[in-house]
């Protein structure tokens, strides 16, 4: 027998071959991915949604694309479950520093200075959307808590929203792999992560304080009305727009308006296109942070938003 033949009485079991995507069956989900999420799939990610799929057909004993659709199409949870696998969750802890920057040199100062002169009150809302495994929204409340401690009777909430809700779990969770923490100033470290021993070890894990702070839950972007309870003194929705269609870039910088204080503040990501987007929104950076006008600064150019029916608030 040639050695690379398969005895007929062996136990092995070959992998199953992925089946063919045929190209209605890559338009179908395409209109249906857009429809609940907003997410443009072009030609050239059709190898990555057979590639993320494969993995639920194999959960669910399927042989084909056509029937992992009508599956879908009829069980809600199972479309939850699909939008896991579609969904790209990039994120790390302070990413894009040049924003966290602006925060901390112009943003904190001016908040600070209001509430000392009764502009405003001290409690900050802040929203990260789309905000992945959470390493957005716990940087925010780092950066916050030490800024603006709750012992000076400041009260901080920080929400983070997104449409999966595999990442959200992870970001409730609020434990990380202890490579995650490179981009976290050393203070921040030492006040507000515990690194783990024993079984936990290579881990990291927030402190309860910050946990305390931030709280998570599912949302998506593209449908309104938002379930979350706005206004909000500052927004991050950043690296998101680019799965848009213009279309739906609109709505969503629309929406995100709406739901800010008209002090406040909408943070894009320096790689977003909003020329002819945000009608009801004008620019603050560069425009008006014109230090910050480099695309050289740390972490690249900023894009920063605010209402164009900015007043003092009460």
């Amino acid at each position: 027998m040639d050695s690379g033949e398969v005895p007929a009485h062996s136990s092995l079991v070959l992998p199953k071959p992925i089946p063919d995507l045929a190209a209605e069956e890559f338009h179908l989900f395409q209109a249906l991915v857009l429809r609940e999420s907003g997410i443009h799939l072009g030609a050239k990610n059709r190898a990555m949604l057979v590639s993320r799929l494969w993995k639920r057909l194999r959960a669910l004993e399927l042989n084909s694309f056509a029937s992992y659709y009508r599956r879908v199409k009829a069980d809600p949870q199972e479309m939850v479950l699909m939008l896991d696998c579609i969904c790209t969750n990039e994120t790390h802890f302070f990413r894009e520093p040049a924003a966290f920057d602006c925060l901390r040199t112009r943003v904190f100062p001016e908040w600070a200075a209001d509430a000392d002169t009764g502009k405003r009150g001290k409690t900050l809302r802040v929203w990260s959307a789309a905000c992945s495994t959470g390493e957005e929204a716990y940087s925010l409340a780092m950066a916050l808590l030490t800024c603006f401690p709750p012992a000076a009777g400041w009260k901080i909430e920080v929400l983070g929203t997104d449409l999966s809700t595999k990442v959200l779990a992870r970001a409730s969770a609020g434990v990380w792999p202890v490579e995650k923490i490179s981009g976290v100033p050393v203070e921040y470290q030492r006040n507000f992560l515990l690194k783990g021993f024993g079984p936990e070890k290579g881990k990291i894990k927030a402190v309860e304080e910050l946990r305390q702070v931030v709280r998570f839950q599912r949302l998506n972007l593209t449908r309104e009305p938002y379930t979350v309870t706005g206004p909000f003194d500052l927004i991050f929705c950043r690296n998101v727009l680019i799965y848009f269609q213009w279309e739906t870039k609109i709505k969503v910088v629309d929406s995100l308006g709406k739901h800010l204080f008209p002090t406040g503040y909408l943070f894009l990501g320096h790689a977003e296109s909003l020329h002819g987007v945000a009608d009801k929104l004008q620019f603050v950076a560069p425009k008006v942070f014109p230090s910050l006008r480099s695309p050289m600064a740390r972490g690249g150019a900023l894009c920063i938003l605010q209402r164009r029916d900015h007043t003092v608030r009460d």
